[in-house]
Order: C-alpha cells, then sequence, then structure tokens
C-alpha cells in the first residue's frame, strides 16, 4: 500500500485566532495513520490567514476523508478543503 500527499486548506472562523494554536489542535486532531509533513501559510484578506498543511495518509479506502473530517470539528476552523493531491 503506498502513501499520499494531501495539501489542504484550512480557514481559521477568523483573523483572531491563533495560528500556531490552531496548527496544534489539527496535529493533534490527526486520525491514525496521518502525519502533517509541513504547513503554509498564505494571507487571504483583511488579516485572515489560511493554513495549508501537507498530510501524507496511506493509499486506502477514504483517502483523505477521515483528514478532512477531523479538521473540520477542530476549534476554531471555519473551513475545510482539499488544495492538491498526489501519490508517493
Amino acid at each position: 500500500m503506498g502513501k499520499v500527499a494531501a495539501k489542504i486548506k484550512v480557514m481559521p472562523q477568523s483573523p483572531d485566532v491563533d495560528l500556531d494554536e490552531l496548527q496544534e489542535r489539527l496535529e493533534s486532531a490527526l486520525p491514525e495513520g496521518a502525519k502533517i509533513n509541513g504547513v503554509e501559510r498564505e494571507n487571504v484578506a483583511f488579516g485572515l490567514v489560511a493554513l495549508y498543511p501537507t498530510v501524507i495518509v496511506p493509499d486506502g479506502s477514504g483517502g483523505t476523508e477521515g483528514v478532512e473530517e477531523t479538521f473540520s470539528e477542530v476549534e476554531g476552523v471555519e473551513s475545510v478543503g482539499v488544495e492538491n493531491v498526489g501519490r508517493i
């Protein structure tokens, strides 16, 4: 079984959300077998900054769905979307 790398866009609920704490909560919420391999930040607008974690998951059934679901339940997250997916 191979692995998949997915770049996921995570939008915080507001510019007031502490991005370092949000990043830690995302790492803690990862499903078993998944890991974050770097996080980029990008200014969106009006002080709002999106996080772009690259998540490595096993290439099995469900793909990135488990990660997307757990990320969307993390406190401070407004929305989650997959930007790019590739096999490694």
